[in-house]
This record gives C-alpha cells, sequence and structure tokens, in this order.
C-alpha cells in the first residue's frame, strides 16, 4: 500500500514517510541498527547541510552508505530509498571507494598542460604513480622525493597528484599534507609528534584502501620523525597488523636546488637544450645532496635504507616559463592578456645567475599575485 501511495512523491516526503513507518514498526528491527543508522545521517546532516560544529571525523561524507549487519533488520524497500536519497548527495559510486578516483588519463594531461618547464618531472611521477596504481601487489609504500628551488613547481605537482587520484582532492580524507616548521616546531617535543604522527598515519590508513601523505619543507623534519614512520615506507607486509603498502608519500625538499641549476647551466653553456637533460644527470646528485645536508634526510633511515624510489629533480624556470605561468594565472582569472602584458609580467621578476639572468629567482611562485598590478 505505502507503495503505491509513494509514486511520485519527492524522495524527502517518501523518506520522511518510511520513517514514519518505521517507528510504528521499530520493534520489528535490531535497536542497534536503527540507531547506528540514524546516527551516521544525522551526522551527515549536521556537519554537512546543517554545517554543524562537528566532531573528529564527524564529517567525513565520503563514507560509503553503511552496508552489513546495520542494513539486515530493514526491509528491501525501506533500504533502497534511503540509498537512493543518500546517492542524490553524490556519496555513493558503483565499484570500489568513491573518494578514490585514480584519474591517470587527467594526472598525464594536468602534468603536460598545466606544468612548464620539467620535462622529467612529467615523466618520472607519471610513470611512478602509474605503475603503482596498476599494480595492487606492490612490495612496498611508493616514496618520491621532489627537490628543487623554491616556485619550481613541487607543492603544484603534489596537488596535481592529489586533484587526480582523489575526488576531493587535497581536502579528502585520504589525504594528509604536513608542513615541517607549521606541524614540527620545537625539538623539545619531537617524542610527542612521534606518536601524533604516526598515530594520524596509521588512522588515515586505516580509514582509506589508499592513502596519500604529502611533507613539505621536508629538509626541515627532525631526524627522529622521519625514523619514526620509516617502517611504514619499508617492505613490510603489515606493521603492527596494518599494512601500508598502499599508501604514496611525497617528500618536497629545496635540496639539491643549487645541483640541479648547476646541470641547466652546464647545459645551457655547452648549447644543448634543457629537455636533453637526464634523470641520469642529477638523479645520483640529488641523492648524494641529501646525504650531505643538515637536517632530517641525511641523518634518518630513510637515505641509509635506500628507501626512496625516485629523487625527482625540478629544474629552474627560464623567461618562456614564466611567460606560460603569467598566462595561466590571468586565465585562472577569465582575463585574455595579450604578449606584451605577459612579457612585462615576465621581466618584473628578478633572474639569475647575475651574468646570464637564466633563471627566474622565484620561479613562478609570485605570479598570481603579481598580475594584479597589471590587471586594469
Amino acid at each position: 500500500m505505502l507503495l503505491k501511495l509513494t509514486e511520485g512523491v519527492p524522495l524527502s516526503l517518501k523518506i520522511s514517510a518510511m520513517l514514519l513507518k518505521l517507528t510504528a514498526r521499530a520493534d520489528f528491527f535490531k535497536f542497534e541498527s536503527i540507531s547506528n543508522v540514524s546516527t551516521y545521517y544525522f551526522n551527515y546532516i549536521y556537519c554537512n547541510i546543517w554545517e554543524g560544529d562537528c566532531q573528529p571525523h564527524q564529517d567525513d561524507a565520503s563514507q560509503q552508505v553503511p552496508i552489513g549487519d546495520m542494513w539486515s533488520g530493514f526491509p528491501q524497500y525501506y533500504s533502497g530509498i534511503l540509498r537512493a536519497w543518500y546517492c542524490t548527495l553524490g556519496q555513493c559510486c558503483d565499484s570500489g571507494d568513491c573518494r578514490i578516483t585514480n584519474n591517470l588519463t587527467g594526472l598525464e594531461r594536468d602534468l603536460q598542460v598545466k606544468l612548464h618547464g620539467q620535462h622529467l618531472v612529467q615523466s618520472v611521477v607519471l610513470k611512478a604513480i602509474q605503475g603503482f596504481i596498476k599494480n595492487p601487489d606492490s612490495n612496498k609504500p611508493l616514496t618520491l622525493s621532489f627537490h628543487g628551488w623554491s616556485g619550481t613547481g613541487k607543492n603544484f605537482v603534489a596537488r596535481i597528484v592529489a586533484d587526480n587520484l582523489y575526488r576531493d582532492g587535497i581536502k579528502s580524507e585520504c589525504v594528509r599534507l604536513f608542513i615541517a616548521p607549521f606541524h614540527f616546531p620545537h625539538v623539545r617535543l619531537v617524542d610527542v609528534y612521534k606518536g601524533q604522527l604516526r598515530e594520524a598515519i596509521r588512522d588515515i590508513v586505516l580509514r582509506c584502501p589508499q592513502t596519500l601523505f604529502i611533507f613539505d619543507e621536508a629538509e626541515k623534519l627532525h631526524p627522529g620523525l622521519i625514523d619514526a614512520i620509516k617502517p611504514y615506507m619499508d617492505h613490510y607486509d603489515n606493521v603492527d597488523g596494518v599494512s601500508y603498502r598502499r599508501a604514496i608519500f611525497l617528500f618536497l625538499s629545496n635540496i639539491g636546488g643549487a645541483a640541479i641549476n648547476e646541470v641547466a647551466l652546464d647545459f645551457w653553456h655547452s648549447g644543448q637544450n634543457r629537455e636533453d637533460i637526464g634523470m641520469e644527470d642529477l638523479e645520483h646528485l640529488l641523492q648524494a645532496e641529501a646525504m650531505e645536508a643538515n637536517g632530517g634526510f641525511a641523518q634518518s633511515e630513510l637515505m641509509s635504507g635506500h628507501l626512496i624510489d625516485f629523487f625527482v629533480p625540478f629544474l629552474p624556470l627560464e623567461y618562456r616559463h614564466v611567460k606560460l605561468c603569467a598566462h595561466d594565472a590571468y586565465a585562472a582569472r577569465g582575463v585574455q592578456p595579450d604578449e606584451g602584458t605577459l612579457d612585462e609580467v615576465a621581466k618584473a621578476m628578478l633572474y639569475v645567475p647575475k651574468e646570464e639572468k637564466l633563471f627566474s629567482a622565484q620561479g613562478c611562485k609570485s605570479i598570481p599575485q603579481r598580475i594584479n598590478f597589471f590587471l586594469p
């Protein structure tokens, strides 16, 4: 009878009718099941529609619809209505975990179109992540270390990776960004930070089948912090019963920036194209720089254990790349600049070395703010 009465009725009214019906027949169902489901959906509405003051993890809107025993006591018709309503909110998908998109085609496109002057990054990052995603039996997590001057695109690429592997990008509950001087500022609290860091990583891995951890300004990490999470990046089946093999770790660092620039400058002096620079010209230099640098890398077991899969070099950006960055910044504001305007923006940047003035000292980092000066 209820089915006939609700045909053509909006879904929200169907849900109300269903809840009234369930109230009248509550003794037919397991109270615990009803309580769990009610709590779950109330939390979702409260956190994401009413924007209430949520408790930790209470706003995990990307969780799947509760399944298993929670639904065992509900007639199929009622559970179908609840599922239909929940899916209208965009929270369910046909297969797998809908928080994880693994859009490798989009990753390749974004690296090629949005990233300028970084042919090595485009190749290495894409192949490394493609290989990891397509190999469900990887014997360890994927660990990449990004190196180069500030403004060359390290954070930008980390966000491109997050945007294409996860539906909510950097905001996904499966992604965690740590900024060394912000999250771990005091040396005297290293032991406290160790426990917090381990707990944070373990918690996310338990909640997500594939995770992404980004450590910005990684050269400022205390070696004890790196060693504390070293087992999570090693070749273990599990650590205390938890497998970390489907995790990706990205370390972003300025270490080796000068060495990268010297190689790029040598190629320029010899008349070779920067696109001729290969990983064989830089990766061993970066590894040596990381071993000798001050900070956590050199003293940690991450290096001595050879757990970094790729040292990814970010080349210094030239005038032509700065113009491309300026074009992107204008396009993001819906403005189509002419070549003259792009040249004005690029010329306003500082270039080094002093004699050649070949590389932008700030990369493209300040371009989105600088174009404000040239906007009408």
